[in-house]
């Protein structure tokens, strides 16, 4: 057992509080299914009271101002040195035949295994990284991000994501409000909530039992709870407790999603979901004014449709019940979670919920805090989110790979590669660092992905003959739908495996060109036929993709994230870049208002758009509106 008392830890000129709690046991974890112990519970004994994780004050800032900035630094520096004079010299080929090197690059937590042998470093790589975490203040940083520090500095907010994640009983103070306790108020509401409209209680209007779900949103309101949605859906536990009941996503204002999204559907039996913080996204506006539409001129206009067929997850109560929706029927979360990082609050809480039950969203949180928990507290060197988010660093600033690709070996994550994409690149696609001042080394990969083998019949050309993309591959061990044929040498689950351990191997040997010459080739074609290979990649193995699994990888790649988001200097949790393209399309939808209906010429735009603009309504028509909007009148 190993003792950890919180103490009075600086963090930049900010200092935690000093007053010891009572002494946090972790255990060690020994299998893949360990229980964590909770890290402040009011179960641990009767007789205790829940210990105070911490009471946070307003705070601008966790980052000292100094003239050293991360790149200036010795730590950076020799980096630079040993990818130059060291890595640069060598080749995958024969560091991955170095037996005592891979052995030394592997780590694994719960369940999770992390073999990084592939990867262009070696131990003595690795120290200097973990040097570069600490000169970067990592465990400060994070452990300022846990106990609620406003470390989105831009926007003077917390970033309380894990708190989401947080066991019952724990307490988390910021500006005097146990964050945790509301947390759970909510949980607690979904799950009646969920349970009612599951068994029955909860009916439409015309007295049909509810069992199809549109959850309108876009963006983090989307991607998380869809990725989630997938992962499930052919999952044992998951899949019989969603029985014949249909959960469907409504994110692009294009109206062939909504379409899509109510194909086939029975308004009786169907409610909506909307999601929107503050109810006023155009895109989620719109689409969910589209779907009160469809249930209106199919059920009735009244407000008893609206009440018993449409909820909402916000925080603006008077829009939501303008809109119609029943005050009981919202569901709140907060300014310090980011969209990208919501899908364990109500925004994933609910249409979860409602398709598969609490219980099994319940199980996903457990995952998620379990790796919580790892990265709160593991060493740097054993850390899975630190290893990641350091070669992440490694491969981006130090080795210039712009680019990273996501091959999930399980058709269940399919969507996970485009929430990771959201999630990453909305995070760290930035060019100034927390200072505001420009950063002078490259931060914020692409990042792209598909299922395996899909993906390998779609872009691996490249990654193996054309540029360098380091490559993350997730396996399981067992198959969500194990399958086995006769006459076949091996299960379907293995056929699909083979893959995922040869092509890590494949990227990084490669094959030369005296090996295809022993294959016979003319030498003409051996050019075309030699595979450089010294092309990195990490494998993640791990046991099954239930809901505990699929919250572990989750809080994985979050954090993975701020661990890149801390060691470059950058604001991993705003995202003004969404802003200046919407600022825009207001003026583009006032000028196709104005043209279509009061016959105003298209007029203050640059030439190339002005032609754009004025060919697309010459070939389109609008609607033929019984009131026409005009924005005189507003």
């Amino acid at each position: 057992m190993r003792e950890e008392k919180c103490r009075n830890v600086p963090v930049g000129f900010v200092s935690f509080p000093s007053t010891p709690t009572q002494p946090i046991h972790l255990q060690r974890i020994h299998n893949k299914r360990a229980q964590l112990p909770i890290l402040v519970t009011t179960q641990r004994r009767s007789n205790r009271k829940p210990i105070v994780v911490s009471t946070v004050q307003s705070v601008p800032s966790i980052y000292q101002a100094t003239d050293e900035r991360i790149s200036n630094t010795s730590e950076w520096k020799a980096l630079e040195e040993h990818a130059k004079n060291v890595i640069s010299k060598t080749h995958l080929r024969d560091l991955v035949n170095d037996d005592k090197r891979s052995e030394k690059l592997w780590a694994e937590f719960d369940g999770c295994i992390l073999d990084y042998s592939r990867q262009r470093v070696i131990p003595e790589t690795m120290k200097l990284l973990f040097a570069l975490a600490r000169k970067a203040k990592l465990e400060e940083k994070k452990e300022a991000m846990f106990r609620g520090y406003k470390i989105n500095v831009t926007e003077d907010r917390s970033v309380l994501h894990t708190a989401l994640r947080a066991p019952k009983g724990t307490q988390l103070y910021i500006d005097g409000v146990d964050i945790v306790d509301e947390v759970w108020q909510v949980l607690e509401k979904i799950r009646t909530f969920s349970d009612r409209v599951r068994n029955g209680q909860h009916v439409g209007v015309t007295g049909r039992p509810i069992k199809n779900f549109i959850a309108i949103g876009i963006g983090g309101s989307y991607l998380g709870p869809e990725f989630l949605h997938e992962a499930l859906r052919t999952e044992k536990v998951a899949s019989a407790a969603a029985g014949d009941r249909v959960l469907r996503f409504l994110s692009n204002v294009d109206p062939v999603d909504v379409k899509r999204a109510t194909d086939k559907l029975n308004p009786e039996e169907t409610m909506a979901i909307v999601v929107s913080k503050t109810f006023t996204t155009r895109e989620t506006s719109i689409n969910a004014k589209t779907i009160k539409d469809w249930l209106i001129y199919h059920l009735g206009d009244s407000a008893e449709t609206i009440k018993k067929h449409v909820v909402a997850c916000s925080t603006n109560l008077d829009k939501v019940v303008k809109f119609g929706i029943a005050p009981e029927n919202m569901f709140p979360f907060w300014d310090w979670v980011g969209g990208r990082y919501s899908v364990c609050s109500a925004v994933g809480a609910l249409p979860i919920s409602l398709q598969y039950s609490f219980d099994v969203f319940e199980r996903f949180l457990k995952g998620a805090h379990s790796m919580d928990t790892h990265f709160r507290y593991a060493p740097l060197e054993g850390n899975l989110p630190v290893l990641l988010g350091l070669l992440g660093v490694w491969n981006m600033s130090f080795l210039n790979y712009n680019a990273r690709a996501i091959h999930p070996y399980s058709e269940a994550l399919l969507r996970f590669p485009a929430h990771i994409q959201q999630l990453d690149m909305e995070s760290n696609g930035k060019h100034v660092n927390i200072f505001g001042e420009v950063v002078d080394y490259p931060v914020g990969e692409i990042d792209f992905g598909e299922p395996g083998t899909n993906g390998q019949h779609s872009f691996f050309q490249l990654l193996h003959m054309g540029q360098v993309v380091p490559c993350d591959f997730i396996g399981f061990i067992e198959s969500q739908n194990p399958v086995c044929e006769e006459g076949e040498p091996v299960s379907n689950h293995d056929e699909l495996m083979a893959n995922f351990f040869a092509q890590p191997d494949a990227l990084a040997f490669g094959k030369t060109a005296d090996e295809v010459r022993q294959e016979g080739k003319p030498e003409w074609l051996i050019p075309h036929m030699v595979f450089t290979g010294n092309r990195p990649s990490s494998c993640l193995l791990m046991p099954v993709l239930d809901a505990y699994v699929t919250g572990q990888l989750l809080a994985l790649y979050e954090h993975r994230t701020a661990v890149q988001g801390f060691i470059w200097e950058i604001n991993s949790f705003d995202q003004f870049g969404v802003e200046l393209g919407k600022v825009l399309a207001n003026k583009v939808r006032k000028q196709l208002n104005e043209s279509r209906y009061f016959n105003k010429k298209i007029s203050g735009f640059n030439h190339s758009t002005t032609k754009l603009l004025n060919r697309y309504m010459e070939g389109s028509v609008g609607c033929a509106f019984e009131h026409v909007f005009h924005y005189e009148d507003e």
